[in-house]
Protein backbone atom coordinates (compact mmCIF):
# COMPACT_ATOMS: atom_id res chain seq x y z
CA UNK A 1 0.00 0.00 0.00
CA UNK A 2 1.56 3.51 -1.22
CA UNK A 3 1.80 5.64 1.60
CA UNK A 4 -0.35 8.18 -0.07
CA UNK A 5 -3.07 5.83 0.52
CA UNK A 6 -2.29 4.95 3.96
CA UNK A 7 -2.10 8.79 5.18
CA UNK A 8 -5.27 9.25 3.45
CA UNK A 9 -6.75 6.01 5.08
CA UNK A 10 -5.77 7.58 8.78
CA UNK A 11 -6.42 11.23 7.99
CA UNK A 12 -10.03 10.01 6.70
CA UNK A 13 -10.01 7.65 10.02
CA UNK A 14 -9.16 10.95 12.21
CA UNK A 15 -11.75 13.05 10.78
CA UNK A 16 -14.35 10.40 10.99
CA UNK A 17 -13.84 10.44 14.48
CA UNK A 18 -13.73 14.06 14.97
CA UNK A 19 -17.17 14.57 13.31
CA UNK A 20 -18.53 11.68 14.65
CA UNK A 21 -17.49 13.10 18.84
CA UNK A 22 -18.51 16.44 17.15
CA UNK A 23 -21.50 14.80 16.17
CA UNK A 24 -22.00 13.77 19.72
CA UNK A 25 -20.97 16.97 21.80
CA UNK A 26 -23.21 18.96 19.42
CA UNK A 27 -26.19 16.75 20.38
CA UNK A 28 -25.14 16.84 23.89
CA UNK A 29 -24.95 20.91 23.90
CA UNK A 30 -28.46 21.30 21.60
CA UNK A 31 -30.27 18.81 24.03
CA UNK A 32 -29.03 20.89 27.19
CA UNK A 33 -29.62 24.16 25.17
CA UNK A 34 -32.88 23.15 24.38
CA UNK A 35 -33.91 21.66 27.85
CA UNK A 36 -32.54 24.86 29.34
CA UNK A 37 -34.89 27.10 27.13
CA UNK A 38 -38.03 25.09 27.83
CA UNK A 39 -37.09 25.73 31.58
CA UNK A 40 -36.50 29.16 31.58
CA UNK A 41 -40.39 29.14 29.33
CA UNK A 42 -42.01 27.51 31.73
CA UNK A 43 -40.56 29.48 34.52
CA UNK A 44 -41.48 32.58 33.25
CA UNK A 45 -45.06 31.00 32.15
CA UNK A 46 -44.94 29.64 36.43
CA UNK A 47 -44.24 32.97 37.18
CA UNK A 48 -46.93 34.97 35.24
CA UNK A 49 -49.61 33.07 36.72
CA UNK A 50 -48.29 33.32 40.38
CA UNK A 51 -48.03 36.93 39.77
CA UNK A 52 -51.12 36.83 38.49
CA UNK A 53 -52.95 34.68 40.85
CA UNK A 54 -51.26 37.05 43.79
CA UNK A 55 -52.73 40.20 42.00
CA UNK A 56 -56.19 38.80 42.11
CA UNK A 57 -55.86 37.77 45.42
CA UNK A 58 -55.32 41.49 46.59
CA UNK A 59 -57.20 43.53 44.48
CA UNK A 60 -60.59 41.47 43.99
CA UNK A 61 -63.09 43.03 46.91
CA UNK A 62 -65.12 40.23 46.77
CA UNK A 63 -66.29 40.06 43.56
CA UNK A 64 -65.58 36.86 43.84
CA UNK A 65 -68.60 35.58 45.27
CA UNK A 66 -70.85 37.45 42.68
CA UNK A 67 -68.21 35.77 39.59
CA UNK A 68 -66.59 32.68 40.54
CA UNK A 69 -64.61 33.25 37.43
CA UNK A 70 -62.42 35.99 38.89
CA UNK A 71 -61.68 33.62 42.10
CA UNK A 72 -57.64 33.41 42.11
CA UNK A 73 -57.28 29.67 41.37
CA UNK A 74 -59.98 29.73 38.95
CA UNK A 75 -58.62 32.79 36.68
CA UNK A 76 -55.02 31.95 36.92
CA UNK A 77 -55.84 28.59 35.42
CA UNK A 78 -57.73 29.94 32.93
CA UNK A 79 -55.41 32.38 31.96
CA UNK A 80 -53.08 29.63 31.82
CA UNK A 81 -54.98 27.55 29.57
CA UNK A 82 -54.80 31.07 27.20
CA UNK A 83 -51.31 31.30 27.52
CA UNK A 84 -50.46 27.67 26.37
CA UNK A 85 -52.63 27.47 23.77
CA UNK A 86 -50.96 26.00 20.64
CA UNK A 87 -48.09 25.28 22.37
CA UNK A 88 -46.40 21.57 23.69
CA UNK A 89 -46.48 23.12 27.09
CA UNK A 90 -48.98 21.87 29.35
CA UNK A 91 -49.58 23.85 32.68
CA UNK A 92 -52.09 23.93 35.55
CA UNK A 93 -52.45 24.36 39.35
CA UNK A 94 -51.46 21.69 41.89
CA UNK A 95 -51.75 20.93 45.39
CA UNK A 96 -51.60 18.41 48.38
CA UNK A 97 -54.59 20.09 49.85
CA UNK A 98 -56.56 21.26 46.75
CA UNK A 99 -60.30 22.05 46.29
CA UNK A 100 -60.54 21.21 42.84
CA UNK A 101 -60.03 17.70 41.96
CA UNK A 102 -58.28 19.41 38.59
CA UNK A 103 -55.70 20.36 41.29
CA UNK A 104 -54.87 17.14 41.75
CA UNK A 105 -51.21 16.17 41.82
CA UNK A 106 -50.32 13.04 39.86
CA UNK A 107 -48.00 10.14 41.81
CA UNK A 108 -44.63 12.21 40.38
CA UNK A 109 -45.66 15.53 41.64
CA UNK A 110 -46.80 14.75 45.16
CA UNK A 111 -43.77 13.24 45.68
CA UNK A 112 -42.07 16.07 44.18
CA UNK A 113 -44.23 18.36 46.17
CA UNK A 114 -43.59 16.58 49.45
CA UNK A 115 -40.04 16.89 48.88
CA UNK A 116 -39.90 20.57 48.53
CA UNK A 117 -42.12 21.46 51.27
CA UNK A 118 -39.89 19.48 53.34
CA UNK A 119 -36.92 21.64 52.52
CA UNK A 120 -36.36 24.41 54.57
CA UNK A 121 -36.21 27.01 51.22
CA UNK A 122 -38.43 25.74 48.82
CA UNK A 123 -37.42 26.28 45.11
CA UNK A 124 -38.24 24.93 41.78
CA UNK A 125 -37.32 21.59 40.51
CA UNK A 126 -37.19 19.95 36.77
CA UNK A 127 -36.16 16.80 35.31
CA UNK A 128 -36.95 14.46 33.01
CA UNK A 129 -39.20 11.80 33.30
CA UNK A 130 -39.89 8.82 31.64
CA UNK A 131 -43.91 7.93 31.92
CA UNK A 132 -45.68 5.15 29.63
CA UNK A 133 -42.82 4.52 27.51
CA UNK A 134 -43.17 8.65 26.55
CA UNK A 135 -40.31 11.23 28.14
CA UNK A 136 -41.70 14.70 29.24
CA UNK A 137 -39.44 17.66 30.73
CA UNK A 138 -41.36 18.29 34.08
CA UNK A 139 -41.18 21.84 36.01
CA UNK A 140 -42.15 22.57 39.20
CA UNK A 141 -42.42 26.38 40.90
CA UNK A 142 -43.44 26.23 44.41
CA UNK A 143 -46.14 28.57 45.25
CA UNK A 144 -46.10 30.07 48.91
CA UNK A 145 -49.65 31.63 50.84
CA UNK A 146 -49.64 35.25 51.38
CA UNK A 147 -51.40 37.33 53.40
CA UNK A 148 -54.56 38.20 50.81
CA UNK A 149 -54.45 34.07 50.25
CA UNK A 150 -55.47 34.05 54.00
CA UNK A 151 -58.86 35.51 52.92
CA UNK A 152 -60.26 32.33 51.68
CA UNK A 153 -57.13 29.50 52.99
CA UNK A 154 -57.00 30.99 56.38
CA UNK A 155 -59.24 29.64 59.53
CA UNK A 156 -62.89 28.54 58.09
CA UNK A 157 -64.14 31.31 60.49
CA UNK A 158 -62.93 34.06 58.22
CA UNK A 159 -63.21 32.67 54.86
CA UNK A 160 -66.29 34.13 52.66
CA UNK A 161 -69.76 32.69 52.99
CA UNK A 162 -69.38 31.09 49.64
CA UNK A 163 -66.00 29.37 50.51
CA UNK A 164 -67.65 27.57 53.93
CA UNK A 165 -70.75 26.42 51.84
CA UNK A 166 -68.31 24.75 49.34
CA UNK A 167 -65.68 23.49 51.30
CA UNK A 168 -66.80 22.72 54.91
CA UNK A 169 -64.99 22.83 58.41
CA UNK A 170 -62.15 20.54 59.02
CA UNK A 171 -61.46 20.81 54.83
CA UNK A 172 -57.06 20.37 54.43
CA UNK A 173 -57.45 23.42 52.49
CA UNK A 174 -58.40 25.66 55.23
CA UNK A 175 -55.61 27.00 58.07
CA UNK A 176 -52.36 27.93 56.08
CA UNK A 177 -50.09 30.37 57.27
CA UNK A 178 -48.18 33.20 55.38
CA UNK A 179 -45.15 31.82 53.67
CA UNK A 180 -46.21 28.30 54.05
CA UNK A 181 -46.22 26.26 50.45
CA UNK A 182 -49.85 26.06 49.32
CA UNK A 183 -49.14 24.33 46.17
CA UNK A 184 -47.18 24.37 42.79
CA UNK A 185 -46.97 25.68 39.19
CA UNK A 186 -47.07 22.37 36.94
CA UNK A 187 -45.39 22.40 33.10
CA UNK A 188 -44.73 19.78 31.17
CA UNK A 189 -43.13 19.74 28.32
CA UNK A 190 -43.33 16.40 25.64
CA UNK A 191 -39.38 15.31 24.97
CA UNK A 192 -40.62 14.70 21.30
CA UNK A 193 -41.46 18.62 21.01
CA UNK A 194 -37.96 19.15 22.23
CA UNK A 195 -36.43 16.51 20.19
CA UNK A 196 -38.30 18.04 16.71
CA UNK A 197 -35.88 21.35 18.07
CA UNK A 198 -32.98 19.52 17.97
CA UNK A 199 -33.19 17.42 14.86
CA UNK A 200 -33.19 20.29 12.78
CA UNK A 201 -30.33 22.54 14.35
CA UNK A 202 -28.71 19.28 15.16
CA UNK A 203 -28.55 18.75 11.18
CA UNK A 204 -27.67 22.32 10.42
CA UNK A 205 -24.91 22.19 12.64
CA UNK A 206 -23.57 18.84 11.22
CA UNK A 207 -24.01 20.04 7.72
CA UNK A 208 -21.71 23.02 8.30
CA UNK A 209 -19.29 20.68 10.18
CA UNK A 210 -18.93 18.22 7.55
CA UNK A 211 -18.11 20.61 5.21
CA UNK A 212 -15.59 22.32 7.46
CA UNK A 213 -14.45 19.03 7.77
CA UNK A 214 -14.53 18.39 3.97
CA UNK A 215 -12.37 21.36 3.40
CA UNK A 216 -10.02 20.60 6.33
CA UNK A 217 -9.63 16.83 4.72
CA UNK A 218 -8.91 18.40 1.04
CA UNK A 219 -6.18 21.41 2.80
CA UNK A 220 -4.85 18.92 5.04
CA UNK A 221 -4.50 16.61 2.03
CA UNK A 222 -2.55 18.88 0.11
CA UNK A 223 -0.65 20.34 2.77
CA UNK A 224 0.69 16.98 3.13
CA UNK A 225 0.78 16.00 -0.66
CA UNK A 226 2.96 19.38 -1.02
CA UNK A 227 5.19 19.70 2.00
CA UNK A 228 5.83 15.82 2.54
CA UNK A 229 4.71 13.10 -0.13
CA UNK A 230 6.50 15.07 -3.17
CA UNK A 231 9.22 15.61 -1.06
CA UNK A 232 9.88 11.91 -0.19
CA UNK A 233 8.81 10.57 -3.86
CA UNK A 234 11.56 12.84 -5.24
CA UNK A 235 13.93 11.39 -3.17
CA UNK A 236 12.74 7.85 -3.70
CA UNK A 237 12.55 8.54 -7.50
CA UNK A 238 16.52 9.51 -6.81
CA UNK A 239 17.17 6.21 -5.38
CA UNK A 240 15.62 4.30 -7.89
CA UNK A 241 17.51 6.22 -11.14
CA UNK A 242 20.61 6.09 -8.99
CA UNK A 243 19.76 2.10 -8.24
CA UNK A 244 19.41 1.65 -11.65
CA UNK A 245 21.81 3.91 -13.35
CA UNK A 246 24.72 3.61 -10.85
CA UNK A 247 24.91 7.18 -12.11
CA UNK A 248 26.28 8.91 -8.26
CA UNK A 249 26.68 12.57 -10.17
CA UNK A 250 22.73 13.23 -9.67
CA UNK A 251 21.32 15.62 -7.04
CA UNK A 252 18.09 15.96 -5.82
CA UNK A 253 17.19 20.01 -5.21
CA UNK A 254 15.62 21.08 -1.79
CA UNK A 255 14.67 24.45 -0.25
CA UNK A 256 13.24 23.51 3.06
CA UNK A 257 15.30 23.04 6.77
CA UNK A 258 12.89 20.36 8.16
CA UNK A 259 13.66 16.26 8.44
CA UNK A 260 12.37 15.96 4.61
CA UNK A 261 15.58 18.69 3.88
CA UNK A 262 18.10 17.29 6.13
CA UNK A 263 17.08 13.80 4.30
CA UNK A 264 17.68 15.14 0.74
CA UNK A 265 21.13 17.04 2.40
CA UNK A 266 22.13 13.80 3.48
CA UNK A 267 20.99 11.76 -0.10
CA UNK A 268 23.18 14.59 -1.83
CA UNK A 269 25.83 13.97 0.57
CA UNK A 270 25.76 10.40 -0.07
CA UNK A 271 25.70 10.64 -3.63
CA UNK A 272 28.98 13.21 -3.46
CA UNK A 273 30.94 10.10 -1.44
CA UNK A 274 29.91 7.62 -3.88
CA UNK A 275 30.66 9.65 -6.98
CA UNK A 276 34.02 10.41 -5.23
CA UNK A 277 35.02 7.15 -4.37
CA UNK A 278 33.45 5.77 -7.78
CA UNK A 279 35.82 8.16 -9.50
CA UNK A 280 39.05 7.10 -7.32
CA UNK A 281 38.21 3.21 -7.97
CA UNK A 282 37.94 3.67 -11.75
CA UNK A 283 40.89 6.11 -11.04
CA UNK A 284 43.03 3.30 -9.70
CA UNK A 285 41.54 0.72 -11.43
CA UNK A 286 42.69 2.70 -14.72
CA UNK A 287 46.53 2.12 -13.39
CA UNK A 288 46.60 -0.84 -12.23
CA UNK A 289 45.50 -2.25 -15.89
CA UNK A 290 47.94 0.59 -17.03
CA UNK A 291 50.31 -1.51 -14.50
CA UNK A 292 49.56 -4.78 -15.58
CA UNK A 293 49.68 -3.92 -19.10
CA UNK A 294 53.47 -2.82 -19.20
CA UNK A 295 53.92 -5.99 -16.98
CA UNK A 296 56.11 -9.08 -18.84
CA UNK A 297 54.69 -11.55 -17.25
CA UNK A 298 50.89 -12.57 -17.80
CA UNK A 299 48.59 -11.48 -14.55
CA UNK A 300 45.17 -12.71 -13.99
CA UNK A 301 42.82 -10.88 -11.39
CA UNK A 302 40.16 -13.14 -10.07
CA UNK A 303 37.20 -13.36 -7.44
CA UNK A 304 37.05 -16.24 -4.66
CA UNK A 305 35.07 -18.64 -6.76
CA UNK A 306 37.07 -18.15 -9.85
CA UNK A 307 35.97 -15.67 -11.85
CA UNK A 308 38.14 -13.48 -13.94
CA UNK A 309 37.45 -9.58 -13.55
CA UNK A 310 40.84 -8.40 -15.43
CA UNK A 311 43.49 -9.53 -17.38
CA UNK A 312 46.62 -8.46 -19.58
CA UNK A 313 47.70 -9.09 -23.12
CA UNK A 314 51.02 -11.75 -21.75
CA UNK A 315 47.60 -13.38 -20.56
CA UNK A 316 45.64 -13.51 -23.79
CA UNK A 317 49.17 -14.60 -25.01
CA UNK A 318 49.52 -17.42 -23.14
CA UNK A 319 45.95 -18.91 -22.96
CA UNK A 320 45.14 -17.79 -26.69
CA UNK A 321 42.16 -15.69 -25.83
CA UNK A 322 41.57 -11.79 -25.73
CA UNK A 323 40.56 -10.11 -23.22
CA UNK A 324 37.06 -9.65 -23.53
CA UNK A 325 36.95 -13.47 -24.13
CA UNK A 326 38.72 -14.43 -20.72
CA UNK A 327 36.37 -11.90 -18.21
CA UNK A 328 33.80 -14.07 -16.65
CA UNK A 329 35.82 -17.50 -17.10
CA UNK A 330 36.71 -19.95 -14.48
CA UNK A 331 40.61 -19.36 -13.79
CA UNK A 332 39.98 -22.63 -12.72
CA UNK A 333 39.10 -24.26 -16.27
CA UNK A 334 42.49 -23.12 -17.50
CA UNK A 335 44.40 -25.39 -14.59
CA UNK A 336 45.03 -29.25 -15.28
CA UNK A 337 44.97 -29.31 -11.31
CA UNK A 338 43.01 -26.77 -9.73
CA UNK A 339 42.35 -28.44 -6.23
CA UNK A 340 45.40 -26.67 -4.06
CA UNK A 341 44.53 -23.03 -5.32
CA UNK A 342 40.63 -23.58 -4.27
CA UNK A 343 42.01 -24.75 -0.83
CA UNK A 344 43.91 -22.47 -0.47
CA UNK A 345 41.26 -20.12 -1.37
CA UNK A 346 39.00 -21.30 1.12
CA UNK A 347 41.66 -21.60 4.06
CA UNK A 348 42.02 -17.81 3.41
CA UNK A 349 38.32 -16.94 3.18
CA UNK A 350 38.08 -19.37 6.76
CA UNK A 351 41.11 -18.29 8.32
CA UNK A 352 42.47 -15.30 7.02
CA UNK A 353 46.10 -16.68 5.59
CA UNK A 354 47.58 -19.87 4.12
CA UNK A 355 50.79 -20.78 2.66
CA UNK A 356 49.65 -21.08 -0.77
CA UNK A 357 49.47 -17.29 -0.55
CA UNK A 358 52.79 -14.99 -1.49
CA UNK A 359 54.52 -18.05 -2.56
CA UNK A 360 55.86 -19.31 -5.53
CA UNK A 361 54.40 -22.29 -6.73
CA UNK A 362 54.80 -24.56 -10.13
CA UNK A 363 51.50 -25.16 -11.56
CA UNK A 364 50.30 -26.74 -15.18
CA UNK A 365 47.76 -24.40 -17.22
CA UNK A 366 46.40 -25.01 -20.35
CA UNK A 367 45.78 -22.90 -23.41
CA UNK A 368 42.48 -22.85 -25.26
CA UNK A 369 43.78 -25.30 -27.48
CA UNK A 370 44.91 -27.98 -24.67
CA UNK A 371 48.08 -27.33 -24.72
CA UNK A 372 49.70 -27.70 -21.12
CA UNK A 373 52.63 -25.06 -19.36
CA UNK A 374 54.34 -25.26 -16.70
CA UNK A 375 54.17 -22.03 -15.16
CA UNK A 376 55.37 -20.61 -11.88
CA UNK A 377 52.74 -18.67 -9.80
CA UNK A 378 52.69 -16.33 -7.31
CA UNK A 379 49.08 -15.51 -5.94
CA UNK A 380 48.57 -12.23 -3.67
CA UNK A 381 44.83 -11.13 -2.20
CA UNK A 382 43.67 -7.86 -1.54
CA UNK A 383 40.38 -7.15 -0.19
CA UNK A 384 37.43 -4.86 -1.30
CA UNK A 385 34.55 -3.44 0.18
CA UNK A 386 32.39 -6.32 -0.73
CA UNK A 387 34.63 -9.54 -1.08
CA UNK A 388 39.01 -10.53 -1.51
CA UNK A 389 40.29 -10.21 -5.21
CA UNK A 390 43.13 -12.51 -5.83
CA UNK A 391 45.71 -11.72 -8.31
CA UNK A 392 47.72 -14.14 -9.96
CA UNK A 393 51.42 -13.28 -11.37
CA UNK A 394 52.42 -16.45 -14.07
CA UNK A 395 56.06 -16.82 -15.50
CA UNK A 396 56.03 -19.78 -17.95
CA UNK A 397 59.16 -22.56 -16.76
CA UNK A 398 58.79 -25.20 -20.09
CA UNK A 399 55.84 -26.77 -22.11
CA UNK A 400 55.82 -30.59 -21.09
Amino acid sequence: MRITTKLTLIITVLLITLFIALGWNSYQHELSLIQQQAVEKARVIARQIIETRDYLSRVEQGESERNYALVPQVAASRIAIRITEGSPYYVRQISLRNRNPENRPDAYEAAELARIASASLPQEHFRVVVSGGKEALRYLLPMTAEKSCLTCHGSFESAPRFVQERFPKGHPSYNYRVGEMIGAISVSVPMRELYRSIDSNLIHGLVIESAILLLLLVFSGWVIHRAILRPVSTVAKGIERVASTADYTQRIEHSSNDEIGHLVSSFNELMAELERRTLQRAESDERYRNFIEIAQSPIITFLPDGKIVIANQKTETLLGLTKEELLGQSIFDFMADPEPLKAGIRSYSQGGSNGLLGTTSIQTVRNVCGKLFEVEMVISVSQTDQEAMFTAILRTVKAP
